[in-house]
């Protein structure tokens, strides 16, 4: 039987960022319909992340994989979710 783990939506963000700000927004209304956890990591607080997504923000992942960068849509994560929840949810 498929397990019924609770996808993590990750945000990587920085302080004053606008585009991060409407990418939270977006993230936070898909609570409505999807049962999901949620980071958000501050780029600045790690090298490692400003050096990888310092020019990208904001970024969102799904499981530890990017989806999406920049201007993020919210279609796109909703149809995202939903195959992730359809793929665990399948019995093997």
């Amino acid at each position: 039987m498929g397990t019924k783990t609770k996808p993590t939506i990750t945000l990587y963000t920085r302080n004053g960022c606008h585009l991060c700000e409407k990418a939270k927004e977006v993230i936070t209304s898909l609570r409505e319909e999807f049962d999901f956890d949620y980071k958000e990591c501050d780029i600045e607080l790690s090298d490692e992340w400003t050096e990888k997504y310092g020019l990208m923000i904001p970024v969102v992942s799904v499981n530890e994989k990017e989806v999406q960068f920049g201007q993020v849509d919210k279609t796109f994560l909703f149809k995202t979710l939903t195959e992730i929840i359809r793929a665990k949810s399948v019995d093997f």
